[in-house]
C-alpha cells in the first residue's frame, strides 16, 4: 500500500470558451477535469481519471468543441460542479494531497467557480502549500526566459504528446510526464 504523502494529483481543466468575448450572461465554467495520480517516490504515473462537469451559466460553443472535442451534449451528461469537487475530495484525496497544474489557470478557475457556486474549494489551504505551478518549475529547471505551453515543454523535454491536446484527461497525463521529467532532474520542489 502506497503512503498517501507520496501521491501527487496532476490536474488539468477544460472550460467553456469562445472565439472572442463570452455571450452576454455567460462565464467560463469547468466542463472537464483531467486528473493523473503520480507516485512521487516510485516516479511513475499510477492512474488517470476524467470527470465531465455540466455547465449551468454557459454553453459549449463551436469554437470550444473545435478546441477540446467536447460537445454540449457530452457535458450535459456530466455531474454538477459540486459533485465534481466531492469526487476530487472523496475519491482522490484532493484536500490532503499536493497537486500540480500547468500554470495558474486551473487553480484560479477552481477558486473562482467555487466562490461563484458556493462550493468549498476542494484542494485545501493554503494554496501555496498544496499547489505547484509545474510550468514555473519547468521554466526554471530548463533555464528558459519565457514560460512554454505544455506541448512546447514536451518537445523541449524530448517527450511525446500523448492523446489530444486541450483534452483534460490527456493534458493531465502529459503534464504528469513533465513532472516525472522534473523529478528525474531533481528539480521538483518538496512539499511539507
Amino acid at each position: 500500500m502506497r503512503h498517501e504523502s507520496t501521491l501527487l494529483n496532476v490536474i488539468d481543466v477544460e472550460a467553456t470558451c469562445w472565439d472572442g468575448q463570452p455571450p452576454p450572461g455567460s462565464v467560463h465554467e469547468i466542463i472537464e477535469i483531467g486528473l493523473t495520480v503520480v507516485d512521487v517516490s516510485a516516479r511513475c504515473r499510477v492512474s488517470r481519471h476524467r470527470v465531465l462537469v455540466r455547465p449551468v451559466r454557459s454553453a459549449v460553443s463551436d469554437f470550444c468543441t473545435e478546441l477540446t472535442g467536447l460537445t454540449q451534449a457530452e457535458v450535459e451528461r456530466g455531474v454538477t460542479f459540486a459533485e465534481a469537487c466531492r469526487i476530487l475530495v472523496e475519491e482522490h484525496g484532493a484536500g490532503e494531497r499536493p497537486w500540480a497544474s500547468w500554470g495558474e489557470y486551473d487553480r484560479r478557475q477552481f477558486a473562482r467557480q467555487s466562490q461563484a457556486d458556493g462550493v468549498a474549494y476542494p484542494f485545501g489551504y493554503p494554496t501555496e502549500r498544496t499547489h505547484t505551478n509545474a510550468k514555473a518549475v519547468f521554466t526554471a529547471a530548463y533555464g528558459l526566459r519565457k514560460k512554454p505551453g505544455m506541448s512546447q515543454a514536451l518537445r523541449i523535454a524530448g517527450l511525446p504528446l500523448e492523446g489530444r491536446h486541450h483534452r483534460g484527461e490527456d493534458d493531465a497525463w502529459n503534464i504528469a510526464a513533465l513532472v516525472l521529467d522534473l523529478l528525474d532532474r531533481e528539480a521538483w520542489p518538496a512539499k511539507a
